[in-house]
């Protein structure tokens, strides 16, 4: 019951004391949708569970042995589930579970053997099972059973075949004995799924490769946070290059996701994990490109070439008549997101290198500029999709060196915007199409909203799992 709940967290999922970039709620909502499902796994499987064997003896030296022991029907009534803050865990137990199962008997008298098969019912079957969740030295989720209970209430059994006719009559002498077998084995059965789930939990990864270079950090940062109503996993969040590994010179700040009543999840995404990654592009120097005139659209008013720059500055066709340019482009310095309410601002800092390029392929410096760009974005969820627009907020040009003498910028000023109103004209039409929400297997995110926070996205949905999915 508990493993549609918790290891769809953790798929979805460690210095001590470090602030998450992720956080990761599950609600009450979201918790009594896990044990329907995890009610429904169990009651599609309940078949092909075989119990089991119950031995013992009766009259001081008839021994016997029931085998087999598999369900034939079972009345499941609602289970319950509850976060459970005592224990930092979950509370799950099921009350009145009637169940009949069959199988077969064999007995043993000194050296007479006899068998047959029987049919059993028991009867108000309650069993309770505390949970407690923890974090482990590498950052994934733990589990462990922090205590259960079974009792049954009654038990009927009958007997066929061989000497049943003298079984029978006995059963009010030896059901106890059975009764407290089963009592003794539901607890441990129960244990030994919960050890089986912990060894799952230890498979999954913490890290994720982005590709040979690159990794997305999501270990846990600190016990999962459990209260009456809701389940707070902290995870790091964090992009870093592999080799060398160098942490960004800023931390992530602490936020806090408001749950939104009436869906299943929350998830809190901070500026950090963004800022994170364009660090380890910055460090991997990743953030800069060579133009070249062959990327110019050819209606585009300037191409890279000592003529056609001549305009903007005077300088080039006398001192290198002829020639073709290329641009130097990267960042000076990380570029940095910023979330605000309702909008999402990037602070780019960058610069161009202008060469020309002689025949026999030598590039000579010309000059330097530095831009510095402001844009601000907005994002949300329609359709099912992750759609979102931009803007341009500031764009400042300057001469920083020049080989080529001083020269005016405020011409190269315009057709840089130019082409900078241009592209985001094309990236708003790609945003306006919007992205599919990403899915995993057999599970996917339903009325799903997002809103912009100071310092971070939040986001809330439902889950829909399609059970059939599951082995």
């Amino acid at each position: 019951m508990l493993q549609s709940v918790i290891v769809g967290l953790v798929l979805i999922s460690c210095t001590c004391g470090e602030n998450p970039a992720v956080q990761v709620i599950l609600t009450d909502k979201g918790l009594q949708y896990g044990k329907d499902l995890g009610a429904k796994w169990i009651q599609e499987r309940l078949s092909r569970v075989t119990l089991p064997d119950i031995s013992g003896r009766v009259l001081g030296s008839i021994y016997y042995t029931l085998s087999g022991v598999t369900i034939t029907k079972c009345d499941f009534p609602e289970p319950s589930a509850e976060f459970y803050p005592s224990i930092g865990g979950l509370k799950t137990s099921v009350s009145g579970l009637s169940v009949a199962v069959t199988g077969g008997w064999t007995t043993q008298f000194g050296l007479i053997h006899d068998g047959g098969s029987f049919n059993m019912a028991l009867f108000k079957l309650d069993v309770t099972s505390e949970v407690a969740l923890g974090k482990d030295a590498q950052g994934r989720l733990s589990v462990t059973s922090a205590q259960c209970v079974a009792r049954i209430g009654d038990v009927d059994v009958q007997f066929h075949g061989g000497a049943s006719w003298m079984f029978n009559p006995l059963v009010n002498y030896f059901k106890g004995h059975i009764k407290s077998e089963i009592e003794a084995a539901i607890c441990p059965a129960v244990k030994d799924y919960i050890v089986d789930l912990e060894y799952q939990l230890q498979a999954m990864k913490v890290s994720f490769d982005v590709d040979v270079d690159f990794v997305f950090d999501l270990p846990l940062t600190g016990i999962p946070i459990i209260d009456a109503s809701s389940m707070n996993l902290g995870l790091k969040g964090e992009f870093y290059k592999i080799r060398p590994r160098i942490d960004p010179p800023f931390e992530a700040q602490p936020f806090t996701v408001q749950t939104k009543p009436g869906y299943m999840l929350s998830v809190g995404l901070s500026e950090f994990t963004l800022n994170s990654a364009s660090f380890a592009l910055y460090s991997a120097k990743l953030l800069q490109t060579t133009i070249n005139d062959s990327m110019i659209p050819p209606k585009f008013p300037v191409h890279l070439n000592t003529s056609s720059m001549g305009p903007y500055v005077p300088q080039l066709p006398k001192m290198f008549p002829g020639l073709l340019m290329d641009l130097q482009v990267y960042a000076r310095e990380v570029p940095m997101f910023s979330f605000q309410s309702g909008v999402v601002k990037l602070a780019i800092e960058g610069a161009v290198k202008a060469f020309a390029i002689q025949p026999n392929g030598t590039r000579i410096p010309l000059f330097k500029l530095n831009i510095d760009s402001k844009v601000s974005g907005k994002v949300w969820i329609s359709d099912g999709k992750l759609k979102g627009s931009a803007a341009q907020d500031n764009f400042t040009l300057a001469l920083e060196s020049s080989e080529v003498g001083t020269f005016q910028t405020d011409a190269l000023d315009r057709i840089l915007k130019t082409g900078l109103m241009l592209g985001i004209g094309k990236l708003n039409a790609d945003l306006g199409k919007g992205v599919v929400l990403p899915r995993m297997k057999n599970t996917e995110l339903v009325n799903t909203v997002l809103e912009m926070e100071k310092g971070f996205i939040a986001i809330a949905s439902d889950v829909k799992v399609l059970l059939a999915g599951f082995k």
